[in-house]
C-alpha cells in the first residue's frame, strides 16, 4: 500500500470514483483521450499546466491536490484550531512516521465511530455503574441459592453464576477488538488490486515460472540461482556480462538460507 499517491493514481481514482472512461472524461473536460491515458500511466511524465487546472476544476479539488503538493483535496486552507488537535497530535502527524492514507481511510470507514464510542465508554468508565449494578444483582442470587440448595446441587448453579459475572475489561477488549478487526478486514480488501499488495498466489508461480527458466540456462547452480533473481527483478540476464552474473552468484552463495535450505535440483534437505 503507497504512503502517498502518485500523481496518475490520485488522477485515475478521482476518475473512477465517478465511474467515467476516459472517453467519457474525454468529451467532459476536453482533453484528448490519449493526453488523459498518459496522464494515469505509471510512466508519466507531465502534464499541462491547462490541464490541471482543467482537471482540479473538474473533480472539484485543489491543484495542489492533484500535484501531489497536499494530500487534502478540498479543504487546503482548514485552521489547526478547527480540528482541535493537541500539539503532540500535530507534531507525531508531522512526523511523518506512519501511513497517513492509511490513517485516513481508518478514521472515515463508516465503523470507526463504533470503535470510538466502545473506546469511550470504556475510558470514561461510563458503563462501570451498570456493570458492578449486574455484577451485584448475580452475587446476590448466588449467595441465596448456597442457602437453599442442597450440597450436591450448589456446585453447578454457582459455577454457572461465576460464569455470568462481567468482568469490564475483558468485555471491552473483546468490543474493541472486534471493531478494529471489522475495519481492518474491509480496507485490506478495498486494497486487494493495489499494484504495491502483495499477491501470494501470482507470486508462487511467477517463481516457479522463474524458477523452471532458470534450470534450463547452463552452468552451476549458483549461477541459475542468479538468474531467478534478476528474471523476478527484471534485471535483462541477457545484458549482463558473465563477470557480473558471476558476482551476484557468489554473493547468493554466502547466504546460509539458499546455501542449506534449498538445492535447485531437488537433492538437499528442506529446512523449515
Amino acid at each position: 500500500m503507497y504512503m502517498k499517491l502518485t500523481i496518475p493514481e490520485r488522477l485515475k481514482d478521482l476518475r473512477v470514483e465517478r465511474g467515467l472512461t476516459l472517453e467519457q472524461l474525454s468529451e467532459q473536460t476536453g482533453i484528448s483521450r490519449s493526453a488523459l491515458g498518459q496522464y494515469e500511466a505509471d510512466d508519466y511524465k507531465d502534464i499541462s499546466p491547462a490541464s490541471i487546472v482543467t482537471l482540479a476544476k473538474f473533480y472539484g479539488v485543489s491543484t495542489d491536490y492533484l500535484m501531489g503538493m497536499t494530500e487534502t483535496k478540498n479543504h487546503p486552507n482548514t485552521a489547526l484550531d478547527e480540528l482541535h488537535l493537541s500539539d503532540e497530535a500535530i507534531e507525531f502527524l508531522k512526523g511523518g512516521t506512519v501511513n497517513s492514507r492509511l490513517l485516513c481511510e481508518l478514521m472515515t470507514h463508516n465503523d470507526f465511530w463504533r470503535l470510538m464510542a466502545d473506546m469511550e465508554i470504556y475510558v470514561d468508565r461510563i458503563a462501570s455503574q451498570q456493570i458492578t449494578n449486574i455484577n451485584y444483582a448475580v452475587d446476590s442470587v448466588r449467595a441465596e441459592m448456597l442457602e437453599r440448595l442442597e450440597p450436591e446441587q450448589r456446585d453447578r448453579y454457582v459455577h454457572t453464576l461465576e460464569a455470568a459475572h462481567v468482568d469490564e475489561d475483558a468485555y471491552f477488549s473483546h468490543a474493541v477488538h472486534n471493531d478494529i478487526d471489522g475495519i481492518m478486514r474491509d480496507i485490506k480488501e478495498a486494497h486487494r488490486r493495489d499494484s504495491t499488495t502483495a499477491d501470494d498466489n501470482a507470486m508462487l508461480g511467477m517463481f516457479m515460472v522463474r524458477l523452471k527458466e532458470a534450470l534450463m540456462q547452463p552452468g552451476h547452480d549458483r549461477d541459475k540461482l542468479a538468474y531467478v533473481f534478476f528474471r523476478m527483478l527484471d534485471i535483462p540476464a541477457e545484458k549482463l556480462t558473465p563477470e557480473e552474473i558471476s558476482v551476484m552468484a557468489k554473493a547468493l552463495s554466502l547466504s546460509p538460507i539458499l546455501k542449506t535450505g534449498m538445492s535447485m535440483r531437488g537433492r538437499g534437505n528442506r529446512r523449515h
